[in-house]
């Protein structure tokens, strides 16, 4: 993962350049952040919803079985991965690795976003470990990605970035709070509502036409 994930980050890097010189790195970008988030936050609001059913109704929500997508499981070259109980390809998690280490340069995310739920639904890894390998994974290829910005696009901006900082933090404390007094099940609805919501508002942006189609600006 961390090796697919770097390489995905210098590949990352001449698609930004590219998409920058052509003048649709803001287009790319929307786009992509359209099809990710309504994806997972569908995802996210189907299973939510599910468990909410099944809290009000009082019944237990039936065990999710751990499966590999048929593609990961039709892979050549089998590792057995024991920590993980994976018998898999590891071009898989390399495949899965490069792709987070493109977004994460193209789009800015961390990656977890996208590697948690890879790992739980391609893959068929277990909960517990997928917590530990993909944040092992997001130090790398952040850091990676980060100097991959700074010294390409210079698109670092190191006082916002260190504002942001000091506010995720506070926000960190307070919204730890806030999940320890509400029950998960609901949480859960709630993210995947936000994000769908995120997501809507984002594709619609997409659709506007704008008052102003080009803009003259002295310099």
């Amino acid at each position: 993962l961390v090796v697919g994930g770097i390489v995905g980050t210098i590949i990352g890097t001449g698609l930004f350049q590219i998409l920058q010189r052509w003048g649709q790195i803001d287009t790319v970008i929307n786009v992509l952040y359209v099809l990710m988030l309504s994806s997972i936050g569908g995802l996210m609001f189907k299973e939510s919803l599910q468990s909410v059913r099944a809290l009000r109704a009082g019944k237990p929500l039936p065990a999710r079985k751990r499966r590999h997508h048929p593609l990961v499981a039709n892979l050549p070259f089998r590792w057995r991965f024991y920590r993980s109980g994976l018998y898999i390809s590891p071009i898989a998690p390399f495949v899965l690795g490069l792709l987070t280490g493109i977004l994460t340069m193209l789009l800015g995310v961390g990656g977890g976003f996208i590697m948690v739920p890879a790992m739980l639904y391609l893959l068929g890894m277990g909960a517990q470990v997928v917590v530990g390998t993909s944040l092992f994974q997001i130090l790398f290829v952040t850091i990676a990605s980060t100097m991959m910005h700074s010294m390409t696009t210079r698109a670092v901006d190191i006082v916002l970035a260190s504002l942001l900082l000091l506010g995720s933090v506070t926000g960190a404390q307070l919204g730890a709070k806030f999940a320890q007094r509400m029950r998960p099940e609901y949480l859960r609805l709630s993210l995947a509502t936000m994000v769908l919501l995120v997501a809507l508002r984002m594709m619609l942006g997409l659709g506007f036409q704008p008052d102003e189609i080009y803009t003259v600006q002295l310099l």
